[in-house]
């Protein structure tokens, strides 16, 4: 049965866009790990666009369920998740001018270096996942480098348009999944992963161990929570509260 990570980055997107205190991350994972979230997702890129050092410091200090510390393949990232010590660190490629995660890790281009990061890491006892296109020449590189799980990126599925495309781009991830099953790999997956397209990802026996979801679900919240909120407001402004 897989279990659902939720990545809060975005409500650090909304707080930083003011520069206010709220909406708070840390009370947004609280809320997360009461309604079923088994881990929280935060990706600390290297220009803190969204999530600050603060905040995965305060993450890790009130978590009750597990902590995966996306990041990417750099020497800062590399002490600062060995000194904050996530449960999980997901390890992926950045670029400045993008404005998410636009493709996976090039592990096989990369070999040597990603092999001696997930030494570090993981001898550091922080688990390593490598996020990865569906392509099996990754997979087996992946699993030379000895981390412990892959990450398939599902962003080429969830974007394409309904139809053979997206048929296609399923069978590739499905194809992934199985394969790094096969060679004992822990495969997880996300990116752009929404309430419609997960569907055909999931079931009890579908070789995923973790979602990690993220803009989705907090698009999903601001629909679903804003009649209360103005509610709420409406309710105080009359000098009702």
């Amino acid at each position: 049965m897989s279990r659902l990570f939720v990545n809060i980055d975005h409500v650090a997107t909304l707080r930083n866009q003011r520069g206010t205190v709220y909406p708070d991350p840390i009370a947004a994972a609280s809320i997360c790990e009461l309604h079923g979230a088994e881990g929280i997702t935060v990706h600390l890129r290297e220009d803190r666009r969204h999530i600050k050092d603060k905040d995965v410091e305060g993450l890790r200090a009130s978590l009750s369920s597990i902590l995966n510390l996306e990041m990417a393949a750099t020497k800062e990232m590399i002490e600062i998740a060995k000194r904050i010590k996530p449960e999980m660190t997901c390890i992926v490629p950045e670029k400045r001018e993008e404005l998410t995660t636009e493709g996976g890790l090039n592990v096989k281009k990369q070999f040597e270096k990603i092999k001696s990061l997930v030494e570090e890491l993981q001898g550091n006892g922080i688990e390593v996942s490598l996020f990865i296109e569906p392509d099996m020449a990754q997979i087996d590189s992946a699993k030379k480098t000895g981390a412990i799980a892959v990450e398939i990126h599902t962003g080429s599925y969830a974007n394409a348009p309904i139809g053979l495309k997206r048929d296609n781009e399923l069978s590739r991830v499905l194809q992934a999944i199985k394969y790094a099953n096969e060679i004992e790999l822990k495969c997880n997956a996300g990116h752009g992963l929404d309430y419609f397209n997960i569907r055909p990802l999931c079931g009890k026996n579908n070789g995923i161990s973790e979602f990690n979801i993220g803009h989705s679900i907090i698009s999903r919240a601001v629909l679903d929570g804003l009649a209360n909120a103005v509610k709420e407001m409406t309710e105080i402004v009359k000098g009702n509260q």
